[in-house]
């Protein structure tokens, strides 16, 4: 009996142990299994050969080996462990947030009413209140949803009773995973071509044998999707054909393309910069040192970053090793794709939850087959089943965004790094503005700096001039909201025909809204925070959770229908810039 340790996609806050299936002794780690859990089923991932324990306990079976292929490779069941135990989170349910959507089949409940039941149960249903009970009797059944809120709700033992009295029916299925491999039809002529001429055909099939021997020369499968587009009238003749045996006919898996039009990239630069040349040598130094080396690229904007990434890819995949890139945002990973995707061209994989779960479920499948030695993702692209992972890179570091902040709540720059110091690889944290996290390590020797000064062809870095609004005269107590000096700036821009972008993280007309008799703001209910007046609809909106209330509202407090407003947003810059350049055409882009 061999025994095997399994993460199960449940609250448990530790592995359980059950017997491998009959037959599938060999299963690898990473593979997906479905496993009784007390009185249901649930999806559970291999981690390995359960610890030699004895016990007393009777160790139940693997019902069902899911889908066959492992979906993570062995070596990344220690950095599972390791998440699992430092954020104390489930490791099943640690692996079951790394994997695509869709890939958690479990066994679920409904209710069928018997033909005893239809007969019986109105009558017994007339002294109760129960609001469920009209629901089985007119649809004859109960949705597995339903069924689970009776389970959990205390019918428990109600409904079991009605089933042992033969009234319902208790039926347990198995869910299939809501995400599977897409294929496509294809065709191909068979190998005896003399039948044929013994076989008398239509005009379309005729037809549609001569498209097929043009596509599909050198005895290839050619899609049905490809011969219809030829010919449209071929879709019942392959059906003729096929019923005659003259084709044969398979299905083949093919790959949800996430990918979108392409951007114009620059080419490869003939020759790089000096700073980027040291850059790519330090770089190229730790991957041919096989060991865990954290790096700081802390280089300005334009100074070439990215084209240091694209080379040291190169020498990474030039050792047979992987390589993973994390931005921050989809944007970004949008952006930086089109580089990557013209220098590297299949060879890319793209992760993020931007994609279709199809799409992240084929890229993921990409991968692990080897298919896919890059990745570019955000965040959750640092669960890439990548095989002898070599480098990791880890753009605009000390971004906020790395951060996951509902559900398993990590830091991905971090486990970056953890991942990297697992497998023996190189971490690269790219960043103009090193967070202070990563710019102390660097300081205190734990990573190495790589310094970037220059922009690339020696251009010139912004003028950038911080006004002190101490000293700007004030009217009314207050500061304006545009300084002179930015006042002037704008008409000057103006003047040459040039466009100027105004940034402010608040949207909105005014803060808030506060009473003029007490000083009491117009508060959210719910948060207990002020709520933003927006001008346009005159409504008072809270951010958090959309609580509106109209903007002619009376104090909470006093009763008062005099308030003043407080603060500004997107809003008030917006008309404050009308009143000011009303001859300028001014556009707002904000949420709303």
């Amino acid at each position: 009996m061999k025994l095997l340790e399994v993460a199960v996609a449940a609250p448990l806050q530790h592995t359980l142990t059950y017997q491998a299936p009959d037959g599938d002794e060999d299963l690898l780690p990473g593979t997906r299994l479905l496993v009784p859990l007390g009185r249901r089923f649930v999806t559970g991932y291999l981690l390995g050969p359960a610890p030699d324990e004895t016990t007393d306990h009777t160790i139940k079976k693997v019902r069902e080996v899911l889908g066959g292929m492992p979906l993570f490779p062995a070596d990344m069941v220690p950095f599972f462990r390791w998440i699992a135990n430092y954020y104390h989170y489930p490791i099943g349910e640690i692996i079951k947030t790394a994997l695509p959507s869709g890939l958690t089949a479990q066994s679920r409940r409904w209710i069928r009413l018997t033909a005893a039941g239809k007969k019986q149960l109105p009558d017994m249903a007339s002294g109760m209140t129960a609001d469920w009970l009209p629901n089985l009797l007119n649809n004859e059944k109960l949705s597995p949803a339903a069924t689970r809120t009776l389970w959990n709700s205390g019918q428990r033992s109600t409904l079991l009773q009605w089933q042992r009295e033969g009234l319902i029916e208790i039926i347990e299925e198995i869910s299939k995973d809501a995400t599977r491999s897409k294929t496509e039809t294809c065709f191909r002529l068979k190998d005896d071509a003399g039948a044929v001429d013994q076989v008398k055909l239509k005009p379309s099939e005729t037809k549609t044998l001569q498209i097929l021997a043009e596509l599909g020369r050198n005895d290839a499968e050619v899609p049905k999707r490809d011969i219809i587009r030829h010919y449209p009238g071929a879709r019942n003749a392959l059906k003729g054909l096929e019923a005659k045996g003259l084709l044969s006919i398979l299905e083949r898996k093919v790959y949800r393309d996430p990918f979108g039009d392409t951007l114009h990239v620059p080419p490869r630069p003939e020759k790089l910069t000096a700073e980027q040349s040291t850059a790519l040598t330090e770089v190229v130094c730790s991957l041919d040192s096989n060991k865990f080396t954290p790096l700081l690229l802390h280089g300005v904007t334009g100074s070439g970053k990215t084209e240091v990434y694209l080379q040291a890819v190169e020498h990474a995949l030039r050792q047979n090793r992987s390589a993973l890139i994390l931005v921050p945002e989809i944007a970004l990973a949008t952006q930086i794709e089109a580089h990557f995707l013209g220098r590297f061209g299949d060879l890319v994989a793209l992760l993020h939850s931007g994609l279709t779960s199809g799409e992240r479920y084929d890229q993921w499948q990409r991968i692990i087959h080897g298919h896919a030695p890059v990745v570019i993702g955000a965040r959750s692209a640092v669960f890439a089943p990548l095989h002898n992972l070599g480098l990791i890179i880890v753009d605009e570091e000390h971004d906020g965004a790395y951060k996951q902040e509902d559900g398993l709540r990590y830091n991905g720059r971090d486990l970056a790094i953890l991942r990297a110091s697992l497998g023996n690889a190189t971490v690269l944290l790219g960043s103009a503005t090193p967070s202070l996290a990563t710019y102390a390590n660097a300081v205190a020797g734990k990573y190495r700096t790589i310094t970037l000064e220059k922009r690339v062809a020696d251009k010139s870095l912004p003028d950038v001039e911080i006004v002190d609004l101490k000293g700007v005269k004030t009217v009314s107590g207050q500061p304006p909201l545009f300084t002179p000096q930015l006042t002037s700036a704008i008409r000057k821009n103006l003047a040459n025909k040039e466009q100027t972008l105004i940034f402010l993280n608040r949207r909105g007309y005014a803060n808030m809204m506060i009473c003029k008799q007490c000083g009491i703001p117009v508060q959210c209910q719910h948060c207990h925070i002020s709520l933003t007046l927006h001008q346009r609809n005159n409504t008072l909106l809270c951010h958090y959770c959309g609580y509106t209330l109209p903007g002619a509202t009376v104090c909470s407090n006093c009763q008062s229908t005099e308030f003043m407003n407080i603060g500004f947003g997107t809003e008030r810059i917006e008309a404050e810039l009308a009143r000011l350049f009303p001859l300028a055409a001014i556009a707002r882009l904000d949420r709303d």
